[in-house]
Protein backbone atom coordinates (compact mmCIF):
# COMPACT_ATOMS: atom_id res chain seq x y z
CA UNK A 1 0.00 0.00 0.00
CA UNK A 2 1.17 3.55 -1.17
CA UNK A 3 2.41 5.96 1.82
CA UNK A 4 -0.67 8.66 1.77
CA UNK A 5 0.14 11.95 1.24
CA UNK A 6 -0.75 14.61 4.03
CA UNK A 7 -3.53 16.63 3.07
CA UNK A 8 -3.48 20.21 2.34
CA UNK A 9 -6.69 22.22 3.10
CA UNK A 10 -7.72 24.98 0.02
CA UNK A 11 -7.86 27.31 2.77
CA UNK A 12 -6.92 28.04 6.65
CA UNK A 13 -9.47 27.10 8.65
CA UNK A 14 -9.74 24.83 12.63
CA UNK A 15 -8.35 21.54 13.46
CA UNK A 16 -9.90 19.45 15.39
CA UNK A 17 -8.27 20.29 18.52
CA UNK A 18 -7.55 24.33 17.73
CA UNK A 19 -9.43 26.99 16.63
CA UNK A 20 -8.61 28.81 13.14
CA UNK A 21 -6.30 31.83 14.29
CA UNK A 22 -6.31 33.23 10.90
CA UNK A 23 -8.57 34.78 8.19
CA UNK A 24 -6.91 35.90 5.01
CA UNK A 25 -8.19 38.87 3.42
CA UNK A 26 -9.35 39.05 -0.68
CA UNK A 27 -6.58 40.21 -2.67
CA UNK A 28 -8.22 44.21 -4.10
CA UNK A 29 -7.63 44.98 -7.81
CA UNK A 30 -4.31 47.04 -8.56
CA UNK A 31 -4.77 50.68 -7.50
CA UNK A 32 -3.09 51.69 -10.72
CA UNK A 33 -6.23 50.05 -12.79
CA UNK A 34 -7.82 53.96 -12.74
CA UNK A 35 -6.28 56.91 -14.01
CA UNK A 36 -7.83 59.90 -15.26
CA UNK A 37 -7.05 61.88 -18.64
CA UNK A 38 -7.67 65.43 -19.77
CA UNK A 39 -7.38 65.04 -23.13
CA UNK A 40 -10.93 64.06 -24.97
CA UNK A 41 -9.78 62.70 -27.87
CA UNK A 42 -8.12 59.63 -26.27
CA UNK A 43 -11.36 57.84 -26.49
CA UNK A 44 -10.73 57.80 -30.49
CA UNK A 45 -7.28 55.76 -29.68
CA UNK A 46 -7.45 52.13 -31.12
CA UNK A 47 -5.58 50.85 -28.09
CA UNK A 48 -9.26 51.02 -25.89
CA UNK A 49 -11.40 47.76 -26.15
CA UNK A 50 -14.36 49.30 -24.72
CA UNK A 51 -15.95 53.12 -24.67
CA UNK A 52 -18.49 54.37 -22.29
CA UNK A 53 -19.90 57.85 -23.19
CA UNK A 54 -21.23 59.30 -19.70
CA UNK A 55 -24.64 61.41 -20.59
CA UNK A 56 -27.47 63.32 -19.46
CA UNK A 57 -31.04 63.02 -20.19
CA UNK A 58 -32.73 66.54 -21.41
CA UNK A 59 -35.45 67.55 -19.78
CA UNK A 60 -39.19 66.59 -21.04
CA UNK A 61 -42.06 68.52 -21.37
CA UNK A 62 -44.28 66.77 -18.53
CA UNK A 63 -47.34 68.33 -21.21
CA UNK A 64 -45.69 66.04 -24.40
CA UNK A 65 -46.12 62.95 -25.59
CA UNK A 66 -43.27 63.15 -27.80
CA UNK A 67 -40.31 61.08 -27.67
CA UNK A 68 -37.61 63.47 -27.23
CA UNK A 69 -34.69 63.21 -29.86
CA UNK A 70 -30.71 62.07 -28.43
CA UNK A 71 -29.19 65.72 -27.80
CA UNK A 72 -25.58 64.49 -27.80
CA UNK A 73 -23.50 67.41 -26.98
CA UNK A 74 -19.34 68.36 -26.74
CA UNK A 75 -17.00 65.27 -26.72
CA UNK A 76 -20.13 63.10 -26.97
CA UNK A 77 -21.70 64.34 -30.34
CA UNK A 78 -18.00 64.74 -31.93
CA UNK A 79 -17.74 60.90 -31.22
CA UNK A 80 -21.13 60.17 -32.36
CA UNK A 81 -20.16 62.40 -35.74
CA UNK A 82 -16.93 59.77 -36.24
CA UNK A 83 -18.97 56.88 -35.87
CA UNK A 84 -21.64 58.10 -38.26
CA UNK A 85 -24.35 58.36 -36.04
CA UNK A 86 -24.30 55.15 -34.46
CA UNK A 87 -24.70 56.40 -30.54
CA UNK A 88 -27.89 58.62 -31.58
CA UNK A 89 -29.28 55.42 -33.18
CA UNK A 90 -28.79 53.04 -30.28
CA UNK A 91 -30.21 55.91 -28.28
CA UNK A 92 -33.43 56.08 -30.25
CA UNK A 93 -33.63 52.36 -30.44
CA UNK A 94 -33.67 52.16 -27.02
CA UNK A 95 -35.74 54.69 -25.62
CA UNK A 96 -38.40 53.10 -23.97
CA UNK A 97 -35.84 51.59 -21.98
CA UNK A 98 -32.94 54.07 -21.26
CA UNK A 99 -34.84 57.28 -22.07
CA UNK A 100 -31.41 59.08 -23.02
CA UNK A 101 -30.25 58.25 -20.10
CA UNK A 102 -32.53 59.51 -17.92
CA UNK A 103 -32.12 57.02 -14.85
CA UNK A 104 -28.37 57.38 -13.32
CA UNK A 105 -26.46 54.10 -13.45
CA UNK A 106 -28.60 52.91 -16.69
CA UNK A 107 -26.53 51.51 -19.56
CA UNK A 108 -27.45 50.83 -23.72
CA UNK A 109 -26.73 47.52 -25.12
CA UNK A 110 -23.07 47.39 -26.08
CA UNK A 111 -22.38 49.12 -29.94
CA UNK A 112 -19.73 47.01 -31.87
CA UNK A 113 -17.54 48.62 -34.63
CA UNK A 114 -15.51 46.84 -36.54
CA UNK A 115 -12.80 48.29 -38.26
CA UNK A 116 -10.67 45.59 -40.58
CA UNK A 117 -10.24 42.43 -37.77
CA UNK A 118 -10.51 44.65 -34.58
CA UNK A 119 -13.68 45.05 -32.97
CA UNK A 120 -14.18 47.87 -30.95
CA UNK A 121 -17.25 48.47 -28.41
CA UNK A 122 -19.66 51.20 -27.10
CA UNK A 123 -21.68 51.92 -24.41
CA UNK A 124 -23.72 54.88 -23.44
CA UNK A 125 -24.07 55.15 -19.59
CA UNK A 126 -27.22 57.36 -18.01
CA UNK A 127 -26.05 60.02 -15.71
CA UNK A 128 -29.83 61.11 -15.12
CA UNK A 129 -31.56 64.15 -16.34
CA UNK A 130 -29.80 67.83 -17.02
CA UNK A 131 -31.78 69.53 -14.97
CA UNK A 132 -30.57 68.28 -11.66
CA UNK A 133 -27.60 68.67 -9.24
CA UNK A 134 -25.16 65.63 -9.34
CA UNK A 135 -25.39 63.80 -5.90
CA UNK A 136 -22.91 61.18 -4.32
CA UNK A 137 -25.43 58.64 -5.08
CA UNK A 138 -25.15 59.20 -9.08
CA UNK A 139 -21.55 59.19 -8.84
CA UNK A 140 -21.81 55.66 -6.74
CA UNK A 141 -23.62 54.48 -10.03
CA UNK A 142 -21.86 55.29 -12.35
CA UNK A 143 -18.57 53.82 -10.87
CA UNK A 144 -20.66 50.43 -10.74
CA UNK A 145 -21.83 50.87 -13.88
CA UNK A 146 -18.56 51.35 -15.54
CA UNK A 147 -17.05 48.61 -13.12
CA UNK A 148 -19.79 45.87 -14.21
CA UNK A 149 -19.55 47.01 -17.92
CA UNK A 150 -15.90 46.19 -17.52
CA UNK A 151 -16.64 42.80 -16.18
CA UNK A 152 -19.45 41.78 -18.53
CA UNK A 153 -17.94 42.57 -21.29
CA UNK A 154 -15.46 39.98 -21.73
CA UNK A 155 -12.04 40.39 -22.92
CA UNK A 156 -11.70 43.60 -22.57
CA UNK A 157 -7.92 45.08 -21.90
CA UNK A 158 -8.71 48.72 -21.75
CA UNK A 159 -11.61 50.78 -21.41
CA UNK A 160 -12.29 54.83 -21.80
CA UNK A 161 -14.85 56.71 -19.61
CA UNK A 162 -15.99 59.92 -21.76
CA UNK A 163 -17.50 62.42 -19.34
CA UNK A 164 -19.47 65.30 -19.62
CA UNK A 165 -18.48 68.48 -18.07
CA UNK A 166 -21.42 68.89 -15.56
CA UNK A 167 -20.32 65.35 -14.11
CA UNK A 168 -16.95 67.70 -13.52
CA UNK A 169 -13.79 66.37 -12.04
CA UNK A 170 -13.85 67.38 -8.71
CA UNK A 171 -11.71 65.37 -6.51
CA UNK A 172 -14.98 64.22 -4.62
CA UNK A 173 -16.49 63.08 -7.42
CA UNK A 174 -13.51 61.71 -8.79
CA UNK A 175 -12.95 59.91 -5.17
CA UNK A 176 -16.88 58.58 -5.14
CA UNK A 177 -16.07 56.69 -8.77
CA UNK A 178 -13.26 55.44 -7.74
CA UNK A 179 -14.17 53.99 -4.48
CA UNK A 180 -17.30 52.73 -6.18
CA UNK A 181 -15.53 51.13 -9.17
CA UNK A 182 -13.26 49.30 -6.91
CA UNK A 183 -15.97 48.08 -4.93
CA UNK A 184 -17.85 46.54 -7.72
CA UNK A 185 -14.88 44.35 -8.22
CA UNK A 186 -15.08 42.60 -5.16
CA UNK A 187 -15.34 38.64 -5.72
CA UNK A 188 -14.36 36.68 -2.13
CA UNK A 189 -12.58 33.32 -3.54
CA UNK A 190 -11.13 32.79 -0.46
CA UNK A 191 -13.26 29.26 0.05
CA UNK A 192 -13.77 28.04 -3.45
CA UNK A 193 -11.61 25.96 -5.56
CA UNK A 194 -11.57 24.96 -9.11
CA UNK A 195 -14.02 26.20 -11.95
CA UNK A 196 -15.80 27.95 -8.72
CA UNK A 197 -13.15 30.86 -8.42
CA UNK A 198 -15.36 34.00 -9.91
CA UNK A 199 -12.96 36.71 -11.27
CA UNK A 200 -14.53 39.69 -11.75
CA UNK A 201 -12.77 41.99 -14.82
CA UNK A 202 -10.18 39.12 -15.59
CA UNK A 203 -8.63 40.72 -18.94
CA UNK A 204 -9.01 44.32 -17.78
CA UNK A 205 -5.60 46.25 -17.44
CA UNK A 206 -6.49 50.13 -17.73
CA UNK A 207 -9.44 52.26 -17.02
CA UNK A 208 -8.90 55.54 -18.04
CA UNK A 209 -11.54 58.46 -17.25
CA UNK A 210 -11.68 61.42 -19.42
CA UNK A 211 -13.52 64.42 -18.11
CA UNK A 212 -14.26 67.35 -20.81
CA UNK A 213 -12.80 70.53 -19.25
CA UNK A 214 -9.88 70.96 -17.24
CA UNK A 215 -7.75 68.48 -15.06
CA UNK A 216 -5.54 68.77 -12.24
CA UNK A 217 -3.75 66.13 -12.67
CA UNK A 218 -2.09 65.85 -9.25
CA UNK A 219 -5.24 66.53 -7.36
CA UNK A 220 -7.07 64.09 -9.74
CA UNK A 221 -4.07 61.36 -9.01
CA UNK A 222 -4.70 61.80 -4.80
CA UNK A 223 -8.67 61.64 -5.41
CA UNK A 224 -8.74 58.61 -7.41
CA UNK A 225 -6.04 56.96 -4.94
CA UNK A 226 -8.66 58.04 -1.86
CA UNK A 227 -11.63 56.23 -3.68
CA UNK A 228 -9.08 52.77 -3.78
CA UNK A 229 -8.45 53.16 0.37
CA UNK A 230 -11.98 53.92 0.89
CA UNK A 231 -12.71 50.34 -1.43
CA UNK A 232 -9.86 48.48 0.25
CA UNK A 233 -11.89 49.32 3.72
CA UNK A 234 -14.97 47.89 1.82
CA UNK A 235 -13.00 44.88 1.55
CA UNK A 236 -12.28 44.12 4.80
CA UNK A 237 -15.38 45.01 5.67
CA UNK A 238 -16.82 42.38 3.57
CA UNK A 239 -14.01 39.96 4.23
CA UNK A 240 -15.33 39.87 7.82
CA UNK A 241 -18.68 39.40 7.41
CA UNK A 242 -18.53 36.78 4.59
CA UNK A 243 -15.94 34.65 6.99
CA UNK A 244 -17.70 31.45 7.96
CA UNK A 245 -17.48 30.96 11.97
CA UNK A 246 -15.08 27.99 11.85
CA UNK A 247 -12.27 30.65 10.51
CA UNK A 248 -13.15 33.50 11.83
CA UNK A 249 -13.34 33.83 15.35
CA UNK A 250 -12.12 36.18 18.85
CA UNK A 251 -8.31 34.92 18.01
CA UNK A 252 -8.80 35.65 13.88
CA UNK A 253 -10.30 38.76 14.61
CA UNK A 254 -7.81 40.29 17.17
CA UNK A 255 -5.15 38.71 14.43
CA UNK A 256 -6.92 40.55 11.80
CA UNK A 257 -6.55 44.22 13.97
CA UNK A 258 -2.63 43.29 14.55
CA UNK A 259 -2.48 43.12 10.59
CA UNK A 260 -4.23 46.35 10.54
CA UNK A 261 -2.10 47.61 13.00
CA UNK A 262 1.26 46.21 11.33
CA UNK A 263 0.73 48.07 7.77
CA UNK A 264 -0.19 51.49 9.23
CA UNK A 265 2.76 52.64 8.91
CA UNK A 266 2.86 53.06 12.53
CA UNK A 267 -0.56 55.24 12.37
CA UNK A 268 -2.50 53.06 14.73
CA UNK A 269 -0.97 50.94 18.26
CA UNK A 270 -3.10 47.92 18.75
CA UNK A 271 -4.46 46.53 22.25
CA UNK A 272 -5.63 43.23 22.52
CA UNK A 273 -6.84 42.44 25.93
CA UNK A 274 -7.38 39.28 27.15
CA UNK A 275 -9.47 37.71 30.13
CA UNK A 276 -7.09 38.05 32.97
CA UNK A 277 -7.11 41.51 32.16
CA UNK A 278 -10.67 42.41 31.17
CA UNK A 279 -11.71 40.75 34.61
CA UNK A 280 -9.27 43.26 36.29
CA UNK A 281 -11.21 45.59 34.66
CA UNK A 282 -14.66 44.30 35.75
CA UNK A 283 -15.70 43.29 32.76
CA UNK A 284 -18.03 41.45 34.40
CA UNK A 285 -20.99 41.84 30.79
CA UNK A 286 -18.48 40.95 27.82
CA UNK A 287 -16.97 37.76 29.39
CA UNK A 288 -20.79 36.52 30.71
CA UNK A 289 -21.29 36.08 26.81
CA UNK A 290 -17.99 34.62 25.80
CA UNK A 291 -17.97 32.05 29.05
CA UNK A 292 -19.62 29.63 26.50
CA UNK A 293 -17.31 29.53 23.76
CA UNK A 294 -14.24 27.26 22.44
CA UNK A 295 -12.02 30.63 21.96
CA UNK A 296 -11.23 33.40 24.71
CA UNK A 297 -12.77 36.37 24.10
CA UNK A 298 -10.36 39.02 22.77
CA UNK A 299 -10.82 43.30 23.68
CA UNK A 300 -9.18 44.72 21.00
CA UNK A 301 -8.42 48.44 20.89
CA UNK A 302 -6.67 50.20 17.45
CA UNK A 303 -5.83 53.95 18.53
CA UNK A 304 -5.19 55.90 15.26
CA UNK A 305 -3.07 59.14 15.78
CA UNK A 306 -2.06 61.38 13.29
CA UNK A 307 1.70 61.40 11.69
CA UNK A 308 1.59 65.05 13.00
CA UNK A 309 0.59 64.69 16.33
CA UNK A 310 -1.93 68.05 16.12
CA UNK A 311 -5.32 66.40 17.64
CA UNK A 312 -8.62 68.24 17.51
CA UNK A 313 -10.87 66.03 19.20
CA UNK A 314 -10.20 62.04 20.70
CA UNK A 315 -13.20 60.29 19.21
CA UNK A 316 -14.73 56.33 19.57
CA UNK A 317 -15.61 54.11 17.41
CA UNK A 318 -17.49 50.99 18.75
CA UNK A 319 -18.36 47.92 16.73
CA UNK A 320 -20.34 44.42 18.12
CA UNK A 321 -17.81 41.70 17.73
CA UNK A 322 -20.26 38.61 18.12
CA UNK A 323 -18.36 36.15 15.71
CA UNK A 324 -21.45 33.63 15.71
CA UNK A 325 -24.66 34.31 18.02
CA UNK A 326 -26.55 30.67 18.53
CA UNK A 327 -28.50 32.87 21.14
CA UNK A 328 -27.20 30.97 24.02
CA UNK A 329 -29.57 29.19 26.15
CA UNK A 330 -32.23 30.58 24.35
CA UNK A 331 -31.71 29.60 21.38
CA UNK A 332 -32.59 30.91 17.99
CA UNK A 333 -35.31 29.34 15.83
CA UNK A 334 -34.57 31.13 13.04
CA UNK A 335 -32.15 32.60 10.64
CA UNK A 336 -28.76 31.15 12.44
CA UNK A 337 -27.11 29.99 9.54
CA UNK A 338 -26.50 34.42 9.29
CA UNK A 339 -25.81 34.64 12.35
CA UNK A 340 -21.59 35.02 11.36
CA UNK A 341 -22.75 38.77 10.45
CA UNK A 342 -23.02 39.43 13.79
CA UNK A 343 -20.11 40.66 13.38
CA UNK A 344 -21.04 43.49 11.40
CA UNK A 345 -20.04 46.19 13.76
CA UNK A 346 -16.81 45.17 14.46
CA UNK A 347 -16.32 44.78 10.36
CA UNK A 348 -17.30 48.14 9.79
CA UNK A 349 -15.01 49.68 12.33
CA UNK A 350 -12.02 47.43 11.52
CA UNK A 351 -12.72 48.50 7.66
CA UNK A 352 -12.66 52.18 8.61
CA UNK A 353 -10.05 52.12 10.55
CA UNK A 354 -7.78 50.20 7.78
CA UNK A 355 -8.90 53.26 5.42
CA UNK A 356 -8.04 56.04 8.28
CA UNK A 357 -4.63 54.31 7.64
CA UNK A 358 -4.34 54.26 4.57
CA UNK A 359 -5.82 58.45 3.99
CA UNK A 360 -3.57 59.39 6.96
CA UNK A 361 -6.30 61.62 8.36
CA UNK A 362 -5.12 64.58 10.15
CA UNK A 363 -6.18 66.48 13.64
CA UNK A 364 -8.32 63.41 14.94
CA UNK A 365 -7.63 60.75 17.41
CA UNK A 366 -9.44 57.45 16.57
CA UNK A 367 -10.00 54.69 18.91
CA UNK A 368 -11.52 51.60 17.60
CA UNK A 369 -12.89 49.19 19.85
CA UNK A 370 -14.14 45.81 19.59
CA UNK A 371 -15.30 43.38 22.49
CA UNK A 372 -14.91 39.83 20.50
CA UNK A 373 -16.26 37.02 21.24
CA UNK A 374 -18.93 33.95 20.37
CA UNK A 375 -22.27 33.18 22.03
CA UNK A 376 -22.54 29.99 22.38
CA UNK A 377 -23.48 26.87 24.62
CA UNK A 378 -21.65 25.19 27.15
CA UNK A 379 -21.71 24.36 30.70
CA UNK A 380 -19.74 27.30 31.38
CA UNK A 381 -22.42 29.48 29.47
CA UNK A 382 -24.82 32.04 30.95
CA UNK A 383 -27.95 31.63 31.60
CA UNK A 384 -31.76 33.54 31.81
CA UNK A 385 -31.72 35.06 35.30
CA UNK A 386 -28.25 35.80 36.08
CA UNK A 387 -27.62 39.15 37.42
CA UNK A 388 -23.88 40.22 36.19
CA UNK A 389 -21.90 43.53 36.62
CA UNK A 390 -20.84 45.95 34.27
CA UNK A 391 -17.63 47.56 34.17
CA UNK A 392 -19.35 50.94 35.73
CA UNK A 393 -20.55 48.91 38.92
CA UNK A 394 -24.61 48.49 37.03
CA UNK A 395 -25.90 45.02 37.86
CA UNK A 396 -27.84 43.72 35.20
CA UNK A 397 -30.35 41.11 34.66
CA UNK A 398 -30.36 38.94 32.02
CA UNK A 399 -33.98 38.36 30.91
CA UNK A 400 -32.29 36.67 27.22
CA UNK A 401 -29.25 35.59 26.44
CA UNK A 402 -30.25 36.41 22.99
CA UNK A 403 -29.56 40.15 23.65
CA UNK A 404 -25.70 39.32 24.31
CA UNK A 405 -24.35 42.13 22.28
CA UNK A 406 -25.62 44.59 24.13
CA UNK A 407 -24.02 43.20 27.15
CA UNK A 408 -20.51 43.24 25.09
CA UNK A 409 -20.54 46.74 23.84
CA UNK A 410 -21.28 47.79 27.99
CA UNK A 411 -18.03 47.22 29.04
CA UNK A 412 -16.86 48.61 25.39
CA UNK A 413 -18.82 51.88 25.83
CA UNK A 414 -17.52 52.21 29.60
CA UNK A 415 -13.67 51.77 28.59
CA UNK A 416 -13.81 54.32 25.58
CA UNK A 417 -15.79 56.85 27.51
CA UNK A 418 -14.00 56.07 31.06
CA UNK A 419 -10.33 54.72 30.47
CA UNK A 420 -9.68 56.27 27.07
CA UNK A 421 -11.48 59.50 27.68
CA UNK A 422 -13.55 59.88 24.03
CA UNK A 423 -15.31 63.18 23.54
CA UNK A 424 -17.26 61.75 20.94
CA UNK A 425 -18.65 58.60 20.59
CA UNK A 426 -20.72 55.82 17.80
CA UNK A 427 -21.17 52.60 17.91
CA UNK A 428 -22.33 49.68 15.14
CA UNK A 429 -24.16 46.91 15.62
CA UNK A 430 -26.23 44.23 14.34
CA UNK A 431 -28.30 44.72 17.34
CA UNK A 432 -32.16 43.91 16.58
CA UNK A 433 -34.34 42.53 14.11
CA UNK A 434 -36.92 45.07 15.07
CA UNK A 435 -35.20 47.56 14.12
CA UNK A 436 -34.54 45.45 10.26
CA UNK A 437 -38.57 45.14 10.75
CA UNK A 438 -39.10 48.93 10.78
CA UNK A 439 -36.41 50.29 7.84
CA UNK A 440 -35.99 47.09 6.15
CA UNK A 441 -32.98 46.08 5.28
CA UNK A 442 -31.58 49.16 3.23
CA UNK A 443 -31.25 51.50 6.00
CA UNK A 444 -29.74 51.71 9.68
CA UNK A 445 -31.22 53.15 12.46
CA UNK A 446 -29.47 55.86 14.14
CA UNK A 447 -30.56 56.05 18.59
CA UNK A 448 -29.26 59.39 19.96
CA UNK A 449 -30.19 62.31 22.16
CA UNK A 450 -27.73 64.69 20.35
CA UNK A 451 -29.33 67.27 17.38
CA UNK A 452 -25.90 67.78 15.92
CA UNK A 453 -24.69 64.58 16.95
CA UNK A 454 -28.11 63.41 14.55
CA UNK A 455 -27.94 65.63 11.74
CA UNK A 456 -24.05 65.31 11.21
CA UNK A 457 -24.89 61.70 10.95
CA UNK A 458 -27.65 62.08 8.22
CA UNK A 459 -25.63 64.47 6.53
CA UNK A 460 -22.77 61.34 6.16
CA UNK A 461 -25.09 59.21 4.89
CA UNK A 462 -26.23 60.97 2.21
CA UNK A 463 -23.06 61.86 1.30
CA UNK A 464 -21.48 58.09 1.33
CA UNK A 465 -24.62 56.34 0.05
CA UNK A 466 -24.82 54.30 3.58
CA UNK A 467 -28.48 54.83 4.69
CA UNK A 468 -29.48 56.03 7.91
CA UNK A 469 -32.30 57.07 9.32
CA UNK A 470 -32.95 59.07 13.32
CA UNK A 471 -34.96 56.97 15.31
CA UNK A 472 -36.70 57.90 18.39
CA UNK A 473 -35.67 57.29 22.03
CA UNK A 474 -38.64 57.50 24.05
CA UNK A 475 -37.75 57.38 27.85
CA UNK A 476 -40.54 56.14 29.32
CA UNK A 477 -39.75 52.79 27.58
CA UNK A 478 -36.98 52.51 29.92
CA UNK A 479 -40.28 51.32 32.47
CA UNK A 480 -39.41 47.75 30.03
CA UNK A 481 -36.04 47.40 31.77
CA UNK A 482 -36.33 47.70 35.15
CA UNK A 483 -35.39 44.23 37.73
CA UNK A 484 -37.06 43.43 40.29
CA UNK A 485 -34.03 42.21 41.96
CA UNK A 486 -30.94 44.41 39.51
CA UNK A 487 -30.27 47.89 38.85
CA UNK A 488 -31.69 46.85 35.19
CA UNK A 489 -32.82 44.14 32.70
CA UNK A 490 -30.60 43.60 29.12
CA UNK A 491 -34.02 43.62 27.29
CA UNK A 492 -37.24 44.83 27.24
CA UNK A 493 -40.87 43.56 25.59
CA UNK A 494 -41.09 42.65 21.91
CA UNK A 495 -42.77 45.84 21.20
CA UNK A 496 -40.41 49.09 20.99
CA UNK A 497 -37.42 46.37 21.20
CA UNK A 498 -34.61 48.50 18.76
CA UNK A 499 -35.81 51.75 21.26
CA UNK A 500 -35.25 49.74 24.52
CA UNK A 501 -31.58 48.32 23.66
CA UNK A 502 -31.02 51.81 22.90
CA UNK A 503 -31.68 53.65 25.85
CA UNK A 504 -30.00 50.06 27.47
CA UNK A 505 -26.33 51.20 25.80
CA UNK A 506 -27.11 54.85 27.74
CA UNK A 507 -26.55 54.04 30.89
CA UNK A 508 -22.70 52.77 30.20
CA UNK A 509 -21.28 56.20 28.33
CA UNK A 510 -21.81 59.81 30.32
CA UNK A 511 -24.82 61.35 29.72
CA UNK A 512 -23.31 64.90 28.64
CA UNK A 513 -21.51 62.98 25.85
CA UNK A 514 -22.86 62.87 21.99
CA UNK A 515 -23.14 59.33 21.35
CA UNK A 516 -24.98 57.38 18.90
CA UNK A 517 -26.18 53.82 18.69
CA UNK A 518 -26.46 53.12 14.92
CA UNK A 519 -28.22 49.39 14.14
CA UNK A 520 -26.87 48.43 10.99
CA UNK A 521 -28.81 44.69 11.27
CA UNK A 522 -30.63 45.35 8.10
CA UNK A 523 -28.27 46.83 5.64
CA UNK A 524 -24.90 44.40 6.67
CA UNK A 525 -26.32 41.78 4.39
CA UNK A 526 -28.16 41.27 1.27
CA UNK A 527 -29.28 37.30 0.71
CA UNK A 528 -28.68 37.67 -3.38
CA UNK A 529 -24.93 38.57 -3.36
CA UNK A 530 -23.83 38.40 0.99
CA UNK A 531 -21.95 41.02 3.05
CA UNK A 532 -22.53 44.83 1.54
CA UNK A 533 -19.78 46.17 3.16
CA UNK A 534 -21.97 49.36 5.15
CA UNK A 535 -21.19 51.26 7.60
CA UNK A 536 -17.25 51.35 6.60
CA UNK A 537 -17.79 54.39 4.50
CA UNK A 538 -19.85 55.79 7.23
CA UNK A 539 -17.37 55.49 10.00
CA UNK A 540 -14.53 56.32 7.46
CA UNK A 541 -16.29 60.18 6.89
CA UNK A 542 -17.40 60.54 10.31
CA UNK A 543 -14.11 60.24 11.62
CA UNK A 544 -12.76 62.33 8.94
CA UNK A 545 -15.04 65.56 9.78
CA UNK A 546 -14.13 64.56 13.72
CA UNK A 547 -10.76 66.39 12.74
Amino acid sequence: MSESKEFIAPFTTWTYDKPCEEMSWTEPKSPSLLSISSDASVVADDDFDLVIVGIFAPVKDDESKEELKPALAGAAADLDKSLGGALSAVMEENYKAFKHGASAGSVTPTIRIFDGSKSKKYILLGLGTEDKDVEAATLFKVGSAVASACNDEKKVKSCAVLMPSKLGSAPSTLTDISSSFYSQLYADNRYRTGDKVTVTAEDLTSVVLVPEGDVADEEATSALAAGYSISQGIYLTKDIVNAPHNVLNSISLANTARKIAEESGGLIECTILGKDECEKRGMGSFLAVGRGSETEPQFIHLAYRPKDGKINKKVGIIGKGVLFDTGGYNIKTAMMGLMKFDCGGAAAVLGAALTISELALEGVEAHFIVAACENMVNEKAYVPSDVIVASNGMTIEVDNTDAEGRLTMADALVYADKEIGCEDIIELSTLTGACMVALGTGIAGVFTQNDDLANNLSDISKVTGDKSWRMPLEQEYNDQLKSKIADIKNCGTRYGGAITAGLFLENFVDKKKPFAHIDIAGPVWNDATGATGFGSKLVTEWVRRSG
